[in-house]
C-alpha cells in the first residue's frame, strides 16, 4: 500500500493526506547501501551495509554481520520488522543501534570454511576501514543453517569477532555424511560431495579426509575463544539435529563460553510465534550484554532447566 498525496501543481509541491504505516515511526530505517570490497585473495566483493539514523558525531555502534551465499541483490528489498524465526532482523538491530553487514560469499570447491573466512573477514575489516563509526572491537557474526556453519567454523579460525550466533550448524561433516535429511529422506552425502557444502569429493577419494576434517568445526574446537550461542532444534528435518548438541557438547567439554538453545517440535526455522519471541529476546540479550556492555541475563549465567523451561524464561538480569 502506498500514502496518498495531493497536488494542485503537478507535484512541483505536494501533502501527504494519509498515513498508512505509522508504525514505521517506531524503528530507525536508516539506509542501506552496497558495499564494494576485495576478499584477502584479491577477488571483488560486493554486500549490503544497513547504518541507522541518527548516529552522533564520534559515536561509534557495534556490527551485526549477517549471511548466507550471496544477498547484495537485495538491495532494494523490504526487511520487515519481526519476531526472529532464525536469523537476525535487520531493522529491529539497526533500530537498537547496530551497523548490519551483509556480504556475499565466493567459494573454492574444497576449502568452503577458508572461502567463508576469505570473504567475510576481509570485509569487516574492509568496512570498519570506510566507516569510522564501526566498532571494531565490537563486531558480531550470526547465519542460519549453511549461515550457521559457517559461523561455527569461522570461530575456529579468528577471534576478530566479540560474539557468534550459529542456527543449525553442521558441527561435523564426517558424521553427517552419512545421514539422512529427516525431512525429505534423501541421502546426505551428495550435499557434501557436489552439493551446497562443496567438499568436491566422496569421502574416500585420496586427500578427501582431510578436507572433511579441515570444514568441520568440532575438530578445532580447541581454538575457539568466542562466545557462542547456538539454537538447533529436535525436529530439525534438514540439519539433524545431533550435529548442534556435537558442536556444543565438545565447546562445553574444553569450558567454552558456549550456550545452547533448543526449541521442542520446532523444525529448521521456528514457527510458533512464542518460540519466535523467545528468540529474538535472547539473541538480542546475547549480543547486547557482549557488544554494548548489557547486564548478564540469568539464563547465560545459570541455564534454564529443561523442566522449568516452559514456565521460566531467565529473561531478568543475573545477581
Amino acid at each position: 500500500c502506498y500514502d496518498l498525496y495531493y497536488t494542485d501543481d503537478f507535484f512541483a509541491s505536494s501533502t501527504k493526506v494519509s498515513a498508512i504505516n505509522p508504525q514505521m515511526a517506531d524503528y530507525r530505517w536508516g539506509r542501506a547501501e552496497l558495499f564494494h570490497w576485495k576478499a584477502y585473495d584479491g577477488t571483488p566483493l560486493k554486500g549490503l551495509v544497513f547504518v541507522p539514523d541518527g548516529v552522533k558525531e564520534g559515536e561509534k555502534l557495534p556490527v551485526m554481520i549477517y549471511f548466507y551465499e550471496k544477498n547484495a541483490n537485495n538491495l532494494y528489498s523490504f526487511w520487515t520488522p519481526a519476531p526472529s524465526r532464525s536469523i537476525v532482523n535487520i531493522p529491529f538491530y539497526t533500530s537498537r543501534g547496530y551497523i548490519v553487514f551483509v556480504p556475499d560469499i565466493v567459494y573454492k570447491v574444497g576449502h568452503p570454511g577458508e572461502s567463508a573466512y576469505n570473504c567475510i573477514c576481509a570485509g569487516a575489516e574492509a568496512l570498519c576501514e570506510k566507516y569510522s563509526i564501526a566498532d571494531k572491537s565490537k563486531m558480531a557474526i550470526q547465519g542460519q543453517s549453511w549461515g550457521g556453519y559457517q559461523t561455527a567454523w569461522l570461530i575456529t579460525r579468528t577471534n576478530m569477532f566479540a560474539a557468534a550466533g550459529s542456527g543449525a550448524p553442521v558441527g561435523n561433516m564426517t558424521s553427517a555424511y552419512g545421514g539422512i535429511r529427516w525431512g525429505s529422506g534423501i541421502t546426505r552425502a551428495g550435499q557434501y560431495e557436489h552439493g551446497q557444502s562443496r567438499i568436491g569429493k566422496s569421502m574416500w577419494e585420496p586427500g578427501a579426509l582431510d578436507l572433511y576434517i579441515e570444514n568441520s568445526p568440532v575438530f578445532h574446537v580447541d581454538k575457539v575463544q568466542t562466545p557462542v550461542l547456538i539454537m538447533h532444534n529436535d525436529a530439525d528435518g534438514a540439519v539433524p539435529w545431533y550435529q548442534g548438541i556435537e558442536f556444543f557438547s565438545d565447546l562445553r567439554r574444553l569450558d567454552k563460553p558456549a550456550w545452547l538453545l533448543q526449541y521442542n517440535k520446532e523444525a529448521h526455522n521456528l514457527v510458533e510465534r512464542r518460540n519466535c519471541k523467545d528468540l529474538s529476546v535472547r539473541l538480542q540479550q546475547f549480543f547486547d550484554h557482549y557488544l554494548k556492555g548489557a547486564p548478564l541475563p540469568a539464563w547465560m549465567k545459570t541455564g534454564v532447566p529443561y523442566e522449568d523451561k516452559a514456565e521460566y524464561s531467565g529473561f531478568e538480569n543475573a545477581e
